[in-house]
């Protein structure tokens, strides 16, 4: 109980010194580049709960990942590839994937369990 303590008090004081530190930086981007990290702290367990409730979005991260690697790879070999492209097909596969949720979730029917076997 008292290690937790003193790791939470440890956490709490390494994030205010750091809050302050960039409070005090002119530069407006690291300030949101803090911000969006405690957004993403904020909403991370929502966001775990989803993709453990749908598994295929997990396929689709992946799937996602892959095509960034590949673009990477490409502009490692000087071949441009427009951004335009890899967002549409992003926010398309995104699209079809939140339709299918949508479709499972009104067709699921319930588990039609069995009685205790003796």
């Amino acid at each position: 109980m008292v290690l937790g303590q003193i790791a939470v008090i440890d956490i709490v004081f390494s994030l205010r010194s750091v809050i302050t530190a960039v409070g005090m930086v002119d530069d407006v981007g690291v300030m949101v580049i803090v911000i969006a990290v405690g957004v993403m702290m904020f909403a991370a367990k929502g966001i775990g709960e989803f993709v453990d409730a749908h598994p295929s979005i997990k396929m689709l991260a992946l799937s996602l990942l892959i095509l960034v690697s590949v673009v990477l790879i490409g502009e490692g070999w000087d071949m441009h590839i427009p951004k335009g492209y890899i967002y549409f097909a992003m926010a398309f596969c995104f699209l079809v994937e939140m339709m299918n949720i949508r479709m499972r979730k009104k067709r699921a029917r319930p588990v039609a369990l069995h009685g205790p076997r003796a």
